[in-house]
């Protein structure tokens, strides 16, 4: 840890490499000399332009995205996007498939039924979300404007990992999963997020999508939600979230000085190894998600005593290990390993899981 650095296992906001925070206050002040912050830039000076435009070409450096994509930088988080992608791409007339794979997926689902008609693909609920419907049993017809999947659902802890490319474009929440190990991009026609899980601060989203899908959008999609403008604009229609794009853009250099995305994802498969090898030797832990849908960022986890989950989170909290208390509407802890955790956080977490069983049998 560095200096009073704690490890911060929240699922969002969530940890940022400290070397980047470090970047971020040195320049806080005084920006490169100009005598004034970065938070007071306007975002229409070639200055903040230039941060745009790298922290844009980083971004598709890090991803290997084609040019036959525009990349958004948007307002609103993944959120926002659950009204902006029916919007953008259906009709109230039209038709869209949905996999229903837990939380996130239910919200996605609900939100563009104001805007369209929507059908479920797949759905794993009966099995309590204990893992993430097959590919292979995805209901969807050709006439569909898209087919939407939550990738990795923060709060269950399950993922699919790897996707292929459909008849009709699919649509994919990346939030919790985006940098954090290969991905296909030309498998979807549309991958958004939040950035504030793998990218940066809280307030700024993105959208990688295919340019021919832009210029369809309702009438009623209000002019800042608008892909075709956004992209038309180089995502400043308005003013956009500028400090978090500022950070991101760190952080974008960040994982490339890291090796990028190969190098973290290696890391990540370690780091997420580690912790369900622990919790699958342990009587006392224990994850309920099958091995085949288990996500490498998001890992939940109970303790065979419930009634110690108080004292597990004081405890923790009080060694340095923070946020691991898991979403009410599943219970138990949860650990989110970004890719600014580093592995040491993780070494620590199994270090004193193994002393809380061992004092706590």
């Amino acid at each position: 840890m560095h200096n009073n650095r704690k490890y911060n296992f929240g699922a969002g906001p969530a940890t940022l490499p400290t070397s980047v925070l470090e970047e971020v206050k040195e320049e806080l002040l005084d920006w490169k000399g100009r005598g004034l912050s970065v938070l007071e830039i306007s975002h229409r000076t070639d200055e903040y332009t230039e941060i745009a435009v790298e922290a844009e070409q980083d971004f598709r450096d890090l991803l290997s995205i084609p040019s036959t994509y525009a990349v958004l930088f948007t307002h609103g988080g993944a959120t926002l996007q659950n009204s902006a992608i029916p919007l953008n791409l259906s009709s109230p007339a039209g038709e869209v498939s949905y996999v229903n794979s837990g939380h996130w997926a239910r919200l996605s689902i609900e939100e563009a039924k104001k805007y369209t008609n929507v059908k479920i693909a797949a759905s794993s609920e009966e099995e309590n979300f204990s893992s993430f419907p097959p590919q292979s049993t995805w209901e969807f017809s050709d006439k569909q404007d898209y087919i939407h999947i939550t990738p990795n659902e923060t709060i269950g802890g399950i993922a699919l990992r790897k996707v292929e490319k459909e008849n009709i474009p699919i649509v994919a929440d990346f939030s919790s999963s985006i940098l954090s190990e290969y991905v296909d991009i030309e498998s979807f026609g549309l991958l958004y997020g939040g950035a504030q899980k793998n990218i940066g601060p809280a307030g700024l989203g993105f959208v990688i999508v295919d340019k021919e899908l832009l210029g369809s959008a309702q009438e009623t999609t209000p002019s800042p939600m608008n892909y075709f403008k956004l992209d038309e604009s180089s995502s400043m229609y308005n003013t956009p979230p500028t400090f978090s794009w500022y950070v991101a853009g760190k952080v974008f250099k960040w994982l490339k000085g890291k090796g990028g995305v190969k190098a973290i994802g290696q890391v990540n498969e370690r780091k997420a190894k580690k912790l369900y090898e622990f919790i699958d030797k342990s009587d006392f832990y224990s994850n309920k998600i099958e091995e085949s849908s288990r996500s490498i960022m998001n890992i939940p986890f109970l303790l065979k005593k419930e009634e110690l989950n108080s004292k597990f989170l004081t405890d923790s909290f009080n060694n340095g290990l923070l946020a691991l208390k898991g979403h009410r509407s599943v219970g138990g802890m949860r650990a989110s390993i970004y890719n600014a955790m580093p592995e040491e956080g993780v070494d620590a977490l199994i270090e004193f899981m193994k002393l809380f069983e061992k004092e706590n049998l």
